[in-house]
């Protein structure tokens, strides 16, 4: 399942625009937008070393947060942040308000399991079209990844998004199609010419 909820502390803020993002930058914080659940959208700021942890500690995007603002909490899922390009901390993130029964859009990542009792272990090469899949699902229960099993898998062989067991309420927005997440194919050259060459190589 996805990762354990927490909690960020944040003030609202009072004025908006380029000036005072400076600002907040300056002493620390980030700027962000809470919207969604038909209420206006909310300014914010929040603690810039809170926000990058979690960031970089994974799942950012597929978690449910708890906002507190002027004493009243707010559950939310990250929906966008931005870094700046040159020095990589974050600029801005986009909330959205969510409760137990919302139903959000969330991009997934894709787990490969059992490469070795695959053609992968004979010299088949995974060929990953989807590193992420774009899934509805309910806000209180969003998977923290997908595991695609390559047991059994062979050369020319290609993995659908119907060979992958979704969790109950979830379902995948691309919905016309039994679209691609991986195939395997065959090593350029094949696996003797490959085997032959790397001596010459060297």
């Amino acid at each position: 399942m996805s990762h354990a909820s927490y909690e960020l502390k944040a003030e609202a803020r009072e004025r908006v625009g380029k000036g005072s993002s400076r600002e907040l930058r300056r002493n620390g914080l980030i700027p962000a937008v809470i919207y969604g659940d038909k209420q206006a959208p909310l300014a914010i700021a929040l603690s810039t070393n809170e926000v990058t942890k979690r960031i970089h500690a994974g799942g950012f995007m597929t978690t449910v947060a708890t906002i507190e603002v002027d004493g009243q909490k707010i559950q939310v899922l990250p929906k966008d942040y931005q870094l700046d390009p040159v020095r990589d901390f974050t600029m801005h993130v986009d909330f959205l308000r969510v409760s137990g029964d919302t139903e959000v859009s969330v991009e997934v990542p894709v787990h490969f399991v059992n490469e070795d009792k695959s053609a992968v272990k004979l010299g088949g090469v995974l060929n990953i079209v989807r590193h992420e899949v774009e899934l509805y699902c309910p806000a209180s229960d969003i998977p923290e990844f997908l595991t695609v099993d390559l047991a059994g898998a062979k050369v020319g062989d290609s993995l659908h998004i119907s060979a992958v067991k979704l969790p109950k309420g979830v379902r995948p927005v691309i919905a016309d199609r039994d679209f691609t997440i991986a195939t395997i194919v065959a090593p350029a050259g094949g696996v003797e010419e490959a085997t032959e060459e790397a001596p010459a190589s060297e």
